[in-house]
């Protein structure tokens, strides 16, 4: 995400600079400052205090997210499997305490305690269902502060307009005067399109993402709850997930299983 915002700034940047204009000009502080507070603002107004914090909260995870190894997380789930079998479901207590991963966790101690299949399905989808909200609710809110911010910055200009016209008897000053109004517009469109859109699409697609691991984890365990064997279980995931999220290198099966933003993402059972 980093790469693809430094990218579209050089873009601008690299538009300023051919045009021979300054960046000084683009930088004022009244606009900048009243269409990024009043932008956050609005977003609050429209949702709560509460859902802002935890959406601003999600920022750093949204940039540091990446796509999780499907396949070491396959090879992980086969040697489960192949444990259960061998040595018999409890067995799997032994491996939940080396697992960084709450949701895996969560589901296996439910098949050590013996929990009906059906019921774990329920409880697994229920903790799904809670963690994609949450995040599509964070995702919502930023999307919703890239709607308010080019509009914001219309009014911003509106505003500058207006004292624009109140100094139609120095017209030596109204074309700075003018161009500095539409600044507000600017950093408008910029802010929306440059920073809460993205954000906000990013923090939808690692969901995505992180659902779909979710949902192989889901069936995984039901099937290892099943009797299922490695190799079968193996063929069964690899049909879930696109060719190229299991081809690349496999890694540490523990930091594997790690699900993206794991320090905020899927809950534990009770």
């Amino acid at each position: 995400m980093l790469l693809g915002l430094l990218g579209a700034l050089g873009s601008l940047g690299a538009m300023v600079t051919m045009e021979h204009e300054s960046f000084a000009s683009l930088l004022l502080v009244g606009p900048v400052v009243f269409v990024l507070g009043a932008t956050v603002s609005v977003g609050v107004a429209g949702s709560t205090l509460g859902d802002a914090i935890d959406a601003f909260k999600g920022v750093p995870v949204a940039f540091r997210g990446k796509r999780p190894d499907f396949g070491a997380l396959i090879e992980r789930l086969g040697e489960l499997a192949d444990t259960a079998r061998q040595r018999g479901l409890l067995a799997l207590e032994d491996d939940i305490a080396a697992i960084d991963d709450p949701f895996l966790s969560s589901a296996l101690q439910g098949v050590a305690d013996g929990t009906d299949s059906a019921d774990l399905r329920a409880l697994l989808e229920d903790q799904e269902a809670t963690w994609s909200k949450a995040h599509r609710g964070s995702s919502a809110f930023f999307a919703s502060l890239g709607g308010y911010a080019p509009t914001i910055g219309i009014v911003g200009t509106v505003v500058s307009l207006t004292h624009v016209l109140g100094n139609l008897s120095t017209p030596d000053k109204l074309g700075p005067m003018i161009a500095s109004a539409f600044i507000a517009t600017l950093w408008g469109l910029l802010s929306a399109n440059f920073l809460w859109l993205p954000i906000s699409t990013r923090m939808r697609r690692l969901a995505d993402i992180e659902v779909e691991r979710m949902d192989l984890i889901i069936e995984a365990v039901l099937a290892i709850q099943a009797g299922s064997g490695s190799r079968a279980l193996g063929e069964r995931l690899k049909a879930m997930v696109p060719a190229r999220a299991v081809a690349g290198k496999k890694k540490a099966a523990k930091s594997d299983a790690a699900p993206i933003g794991a320090e905020t993402s899927a809950p534990v059972a009770p």
